[in-house]
């Protein structure tokens, strides 16, 4: 077993020495910024996906999880990558046994599985959509999480105080007013949220907590490229998209995360829906540049109901 320092020897810059994260999809994005954020506060992180530097998934992109493993470990925590298709139980079961075989001991775990950016057509009504690109996108977006609770949930669960996150898109209650994009994409999102439901109610009574999280308009490596733009230069976006000026990097739904995992008090939000912006209110953490935006208040009360851009106050 790799050692590790003790749980109770923690510090208040890093929180969460001793403690350990499986973060499930962490090659880009938001599973990026969250891992890098918990080894910020101090925790071992095992980072899984499936683009590595010897190869790429179908995404085709340059991060791997071998460079998120670095960032985590420069950020002050330790990070360890390890390949893995979360549709292939047999390689989750051997993750979680792994995780086991060197540390003993589970703390956080979070799933942020996606992989669906380029099989969704927007607006698309389901008989139009192609049906094997929608349902590809359950596997990757839905039955990875399952997958992944069910081999590593044994394992938080041999001590109290363990967390799970589900990673969506939304509030639960946005999704459930709003149409999201799709048939596949609204039923794939409001699923996570569900399951974050009903991991608490399974979770709860056995000492950890479930939450779902959403990012607000994040700045990802893919939307950045979308925009033809980078993280310097992202306010050039605000010439095409207005409303691109509430965006937020990823290390912000980190630090949410971070906060979340080191809460003693984390259990007060057993089963519910949270969002950055929600738990920077909560918490009082702020992005990379210092400040709080709040996307999912913003989208409500300024984007949808046509008003001009104008973060003040949101931001």
């Amino acid at each position: 077993m790799t050692d590790t320092t003790d749980p109770g020897s923690t510090s208040d810059d890093r929180p969460l020495r001793g403690r350990v994260a499986l973060v499930a999809g962490a090659t880009r994005g938001a599973g990026r910024g969250i891992a890098v954020e918990l080894g910020a506060a101090g925790a071992t992180v095992y980072v899984t996906g499936r683009t590595t530097r010897e190869r790429r998934s179908e995404y085709d992109r340059p991060e791997t999880i071998e460079d998120t493993a670095d960032l985590v470990s420069a950020a002050g925590g330790v990070g360890i990558a390890v390949p893995t298709d979360h549709l292939e139980p047999d390689r989750v079961r051997a993750l979680v046994e792994r995780v086991d075989a060197e540390q003993g001991r589970l703390d956080v775990l979070v799933n942020d599985i996606w992989g669906g950016e380029h099989l969704f057509a927007w607006d698309a009504p389901v008989w139009e959509h192609d049906l094997d690109k929608g349902l590809r996108l359950h596997r990757l977006a839905v039955e990875t999480h399952a997958v992944t609770s069910h081999f590593a949930l044994p394992l938080l669960l041999r001590a109290p105080g363990g967390l799970v996150v589900e990673m969506t898109d939304g509030t639960a209650d946005y999704n459930a007013a709003h149409y999201r994009n799709s048939f596949f994409y609204d039923l794939a999102k409001s699923a996570v949220l569900r399951m974050a439901f009903s991991l608490g109610h399974e979770l709860g009574p056995r000492g950890a907590t479930a939450v779902a999280l959403t990012p607000g308009w994040m700045r990802s490596e893919i939307m950045l490229d979308a925009f033809k733009v980078t993280e310097e230069t992202w306010r050039d976006a605000l010439a095409t998209e207005p409303h691109f000026a509430i965006s937020e990097t990823p290390r912000y739904t980190g630090r949410a995360v971070a906060a979340l995992a080191a809460d003693p008090e984390v259990a007060r939000f057993n089963g519910t829906s949270q969002s950055s912006g929600g738990l920077a209110r909560t918490y009082g953490f702020t992005d990379l540049d210092g400040s709080r935006p709040d996307a999912w208040r913003y989208l409500v009360e300024v984007q949808d109901t046509g008003r001009p851009a104008d973060v003040t106050g949101y931001r």
